[in-house]
């Protein structure tokens, strides 16, 4: 069964026609909200520069790993 998600509010919006796999090999500025100032601090500080680099950092994993735990017990 395919699987089908609206990204519009996720990505900007010369990224919203774009596949998964496209967009996973995006620049991170390609996600709402994020500047090319911030993907290039991103660049500077953890060596990410795709989204796809954003999503498999161990660091944003992590993190993300403890908010939801976190939230879990609520």
């Amino acid at each position: 069964m395919p699987i089908t998600a609206n990204l519009a509010k996720a990505v900007d919006k010369a990224y919203q026609d774009k596949s998964l796999t496209e967009l996973v090999d995006a620049p991170v500025s390609a996600l709402a909200g994020v500047s090319d100032n911030d993907a290039e601090l991103l660049k500077k500080a953890f060596n990410i520069s795709t989204v796809g680099d954003l999503g498999r950092s161990p660091y944003f994993r992590t993190a993300a790993a403890l908010v939801d735990l976190s939230t879990a017990d609520h």
